[in-house]
């Protein structure tokens, strides 16, 4: 299956993604800011990226910007808590390929990196 990058600064979170993706099949890497996700980006050249706006140090849409820069090919899938619609539109603009609302459930989570990875 697909090797994953997932980005946020919340433990918890990276746990429920990867349990979600691990039982998928996808190999797993996890990041715990935006700073974190561009290195562990450079380092494994994963299929695909989850990615909180919303972190420490930088946050998700920066590191959106940095791995796109480098990466123009990168498959970024953007997570965000509900009313923060203009950053998701400016994820959107800065090449995500989708987003997840959270909480998220499971199948949405499971559709999108499915639809993203096969696109």
């Amino acid at each position: 299956m697909a090797k994953i990058l997932i980005v946020d600064d919340a433990a918890f979170m990276r746990m429920m993604l990867k349990d979600i993706l691990s039982k998928q099949g996808h190999e797993v890497i996890e990041a715990e800011n935006g700073k974190d996700a561009v290195e562990k980006y450079k380092a494994n050249t994963p299929d695909l990226v989850t990615m909180d706006i919303t972190m420490p140090e930088m946050d998700g849409i920066q590191a959106l910007k940095a791995i796109k820069a480098g990466y123009a090919n990168a498959k970024v899938i953007m997570c965000s808590a509900m009313g923060q619609q203009a950053m998701v539109i400016e994820a959107i603009q800065s090449g995500a390929k989708d987003f997840i609302v959270k909480p998220f459930q499971a199948d949405r989570v499971v559709e999108a990196v499915s639809k993203v990875l096969s696109a």
